[in-house]
C-alpha cells in the first residue's frame, strides 16, 4: 500500500508524535496526583528517564504507547509498508524497555508499567487498583 501523503506532509505529520506529556501519560499523572502522591517529570538522572518518579516511596511509572513498544494487546499492528524496517525498530524499543527496567530495578527502584490501552476509560478502574496497590506496597 503506497502512502497517501508526500514526504513534507508525512513528517509534518511525524513530528508531532510525542514523547513526554502524551495523553496517557497525563491520564496516569492526574490519577497518582488525585490519589495524594507528588512526583517528579521524566528525571533525566535515573536510566531511561522515567515518565513518573516518586523518590520518596522509591517507585517509577513507565507509561508505555501500545504500537511504539510492541504491547500484544492488539493495538500494535506493523505498518504494512517497510514491514522489516519497522519490526527492526519496534524490536530494539522493546529491548531498550527491557534493559531500562532492569537497570532501574537493580538500582533499588520499583517499577510499573502502565500500557496507553490500560489508560482508557474502559480500563480505568483497573489501572486505579493497581496504582493503589503498586503505590501502597
Amino acid at each position: 500500500m503506497a502512502d497517501f501523503l508526500t514526504p513534507p506532509e508525512r513528517s509534518r505529520l511525524m513530528s508531532r508524535i510525542r514523547s513526554q506529556d502524551t495523553k496517557p501519560e497525563l491520564v496516569v499523572r492526574r490519577l497518582v496526583h488525585a490519589m495524594g502522591y507528588r512526583y517528579r517529570l521524566h528525571a533525566r538522572d535515573l536510566p531511561g528517564t522515567p515518565d513518573v518518579v516518586l523518590p520518596r516511596l522509591g517507585k517509577v511509572i513507565q507509561v508505555r504507547g501500545c504500537f511504539w513498544h510492541m504491547h500484544d494487546c492488539g493495538r500494535c499492528r506493523l505498518p504494512a509498508t517497510r514491514r522489516e524496517y519497522w519490526r527492526a525498530k519496534l524490536e530494539r524499543n522493546r529491548k531498550r524497555d527491557a534493559a531500562t527496567d532492569r537497570a532501574l530495578r537493580r538500582a533499588g527502584w520499583g517499577v510499573m508499567v502502565v500500557w496507553e490501552c490500560q489508560t482508557r476509560a474502559s480500563g480505568r478502574e483497573r489501572l486505579i487498583g493497581r496504582l493503589l496497590r503498586f503505590l501502597e506496597c
